[in-house]
């Protein structure tokens, strides 16, 4: 594989041998073993023209980079369970902090500051609908997950994520806000700069898993569009991550998908930003002095790590380590006087939430 990569990069077997540190006849040689074994043409072989992969061998390597893409997540769970082993094993001072989360490209960045910092991030990426039960169940410490900007109290967000979070028991941590957008090929050759645009073009829609925070941004703004998913032509199979739908694209087997800059970047898409979010980081009241969270929260506040994060196409540095509570970030609960909860009316629009 890494050798189709490198000829479809530098359209040149030398180039690619000299990339990978290999002689121009052992890779000359390479290739045509695997032409022989697969039965397939792999490279279009032209005296005088520049070397190209041909459909097959095209097909291939973008197949393999799916297939790596979409077992990311769990291999770097795997990663993070070896990591807690030694650390457990041959650091007795240093701490473990289990997170389940929404995909995002600067978590798995803090993964490795973190680990260098004595601060291991059990780092477990599912949606964010899971992450938070995964919290509620006992399973981690702290979650991670994504809303829009100043979400609205009858959003989609606000109805799923209202009835897991609890004002007085749950606090935030603030982590980062990201731009969310269309990725799509080099140039935007459809054209395409909002949803109602991928609709009628009837692009080749690849989407996220259901449960995830971007799926779930993904129905909110179909909806405020008047959109439905019949509206959309889509993929065979939903992406479990921001990298597998941005390789679908880049792989020509979707025209567009939702996701985040980084993603597309490292594709090598253009991405359309649509919507800025906000990513937090969630956890029990009663674990916000725990040794491991407050080693998060100080690496969070960190000027290196901060410049980390804004060197990541998208992401802006908000709040970052800084506690927060329910009712000030997500004012989605509006406590009503007793007596007109007791006779199911519903409080003035004007009534004001107690603080939490």
């Amino acid at each position: 594989m890494a050798l189709l990569q490198s000829v479809a990069l530098h359209g040149s077997i030398s180039a690619a041998a000299r990339e990978l540190g290999l002689s121009y006849r052992h890779v000359w040689g390479e290739l045509k073993r695997w032409e022989t074994s697969l039965g397939q043409s792999l490279i279009v072989w032209e005296k005088g023209q520049s070397a190209r992969l041909t459909e097959f061998g095209t097909k291939l390597m973008w197949a393999e980079r799916q297939t790596q893409a979409r077992l990311a997540p769990h291999i770097q769970a795997l990663r993070a369970d070896l990591e807690r082993t030694f650390a457990i094993a041959f650091d007795p001072q240093a701490h473990v902090l289990t997170c389940y989360a929404s995909h995002d490209a600067a978590l798995s960045q803090l993964q490795g500051t973190a680990a260098g910092q004595g601060l291991h991030l059990d780092l477990r990426f599912c949606g964010s609908v899971d992450a938070i039960r995964a919290l509620n169940e006992g399973r981690c410490l702290i979650a991670g997950f994504h809303v829009p900007l100043q979400p609205q109290a009858d959003s989609l967000s606000a109805r799923t994520f209202r009835p897991l979070l609890q004002p007085g028991k749950h606090k935030l941590i603030g982590f980062a806000d990201r731009s969310q957008g269309l990725m799509v090929p080099a140039g935007n050759p459809l054209g395409l700069d909002t949803l109602a645009r991928v609709s009628q073009q009837r692009a080749r829609l690849a989407l996220r898993d259901k449960g995830s925070g971007t799926r779930l941004l993904f129905d909110a703004m179909a909806s405020e569009a008047g959109l439905t998913l019949s509206d959309f032509e889509l993929t065979a199979q939903e992406e479990p991550s921001h990298l597998a739908c941005a390789v679908a694209v880049a792989a020509g087997q979707a025209d567009v998908a939702l996701g985040i800059a980084s993603a597309a970047r490292e594709q090598g898409l253009d991405f359309v930003p649509l919507d800025q979010e906000r990513y937090y980081l969630v956890c029990l009241k009663s674990a916000i002095e725990s040794p491991a969270l407050q080693a998060l929260r100080q690496l969070l506040l960190q000027a290196n790590w901060q410049q980390q994060l804004m060197q990541l196409p998208g992401y802006q540095v908000v709040q970052a380590g800084q506690v927060q509570s329910l009712r000030t970030e997500l004012p989605w609960w509006q406590l009503r006087p007793k007596k007109m909860r007791q006779a199911g009316r519903v409080a003035p629009s004007g009534a004001l939430a107690t603080p939490s």
